[in-house]
């Protein structure tokens, strides 16, 4: 064993000291700077995770309008154009706007899609019913759970949507619209639970005083987190509707990823800071080593070991607390965040709601642990803890042995 790793080991062996207890607070230290930095990576990745797949069930892939406005009028035969995209599954006509509907004198204000009935659930992953079932038949309407909610609906209520027309038409009146709650849904996520109301297009062209046409035609795509795959569709569909705008979905919501990614890097940059603690009580843990064991390195000088050796020694022992702290700080965050959900829901219970959906959107606390981040964390610990360890490192290797003996 070389000599500068034999005597790091060595003192780093458990002693009834001032020094050992030191040293066991600086690796806690360090175990929970990196066990935190790990854990809100992985609650941020979660957070992004789950919003994709909101996004992805709910939303269409790709959608297509009409350039500077207007209506698109051959909806049908464009929808069977685009079905025959490789990698396109589903497509189908909408309408959407925004309408005030009141039950009883409670009002809200959601958007109102109007969809093709029998080609909705192609395109829209509504498959958890509360109660009810999805029927946009007629004057059938599905709304969400937390609008049900707000507006104090059950199925087979009556609502009154009113046509935003109204404010923009002086010379027409718009009669609101009578339509029965046939089913209510929940995606999880609240603002879709919360803001939308599904219907038939027959129904929204009426409140938009609306003959024929849409707005939008919808794709649902095989993999549209396939890079590579994605855009290739992308790029065949524009292809084929050269006179039409196509968006897709990192275009629609890129303001709300960008966020998270931004968010989830601030938040890692500002807990940091707690791991350059911790690194800190590992230098001074080394500090107060040097100065306790002068007369041991002034003996060993003087027996012909180089300050290369003894500053080497220094530098392992500060390595190997940090990543004694890093193995265990990893450890400690898989534990965590594989228990996390009973953590909260014990939280839940003391009265303490760590997690609101009211707040946060979503249902559950997501996470994804990413091995290149964790990796990430745990080189960039142990490389400042290296450089952190140099100064008593060399303070040691230049240490007099002469002088130090003197002390003795």
């Amino acid at each position: 064993m070389p000599f500068p790793l034999f005597l790091a080991l060595k003192y780093l062996k458990p002693a009834r000291s001032f020094t050992s207890v030191v040293t066991l607070i600086s690796v806690i230290g360090v175990v929970l700077g990196v066990a935190i930095i790990i854990i809100v990576r992985a609650v941020m990745t979660g957070f992004g995770d789950m919003w994709k797949e909101k996004i992805l069930d709910f939303k269409p892939h790709i959608t297509i309008s009409p350039l500077g406005g207007g209506v698109i009028d051959n909806e049908e035969d464009l929808c069977r154009r685009l079905e025959m995209v490789p990698s396109v599954l589903a497509s189908a006509p909408g309408l959407e706007t925004r309408v005030l509907v009141e039950h009883r004198r409670r009002v809200s204000a959601p958007l109102i899609i109007g969809t093709d009935p029998e080609r909705a659930l192609r395109v829209m992953k509504l498959d958890r019913m509360v109660a009810g079932s999805f029927d946009i038949e007629g004057d059938a309407v599905v709304i969400g759970v937390d609008l049900a909610g707000e507006l104090g609906v059950m199925v087979g209520d009556d609502l009154m949507v009113y046509s935003p027309m109204n404010l923009v038409s002086k010379d027409e009146v718009y009669f609101a619209e009578r339509l029965t709650v046939k089913g209510i849904y929940e995606s999880g996520q609240r603002d879709f639970d919360s803001g939308f109301v599904i219907t038939s297009i027959a129904v929204v062209r009426d409140l938009m005083g609306m003959k024929s046409g849409v707005y939008s035609v919808h794709l649902k795509t095989d993999d549209p987190q396939n890079i590579a795959e994605f855009a290739r569709v992308v790029d065949e569909v524009r292809a084929l509707t050269p006179m039409y705008a196509v968006r897709t979905w990192q275009e629609v919501d890129s303001q709300l990823f960008n966020a998270l990614a931004v968010e989830k890097n601030m938040m890692v940059i500002l807990l940091m800071f707690i791991t350059v603690v911790a690194i800190f009580c590992v230098t001074n843990t080394l500090i107060v080593l040097t100065v306790q064991k002068t007369d041991e390195i002034g003996l060993l000088k003087a027996l012909g070991f180089s300050s290369r050796q003894v500053m080497g020694a220094f530098v392992l022992h500060g390595w190997i607390q940090c990543l004694i702290g890093t193995v265990l700080g990893i450890g400690a965050a898989l534990l965590i965040l594989h228990n996390l959900h009973g953590l909260v829901a014990l939280l839940a219970r003391l009265g303490v709601e760590v997690f609101p959906k009211s707040v946060y959107g979503l249902a559950q606390i997501p996470w994804r642990v990413i091995p290149r981040e964790v990796l990430d964390v745990a080189v960039s610990v142990i490389m400042f803890c290296t450089v952190a360890s140099m100064l008593p490192a060399w303070r040691a290797a230049r240490m007099d042995p002469v002088a130090a003996l003197r002390k003795e």
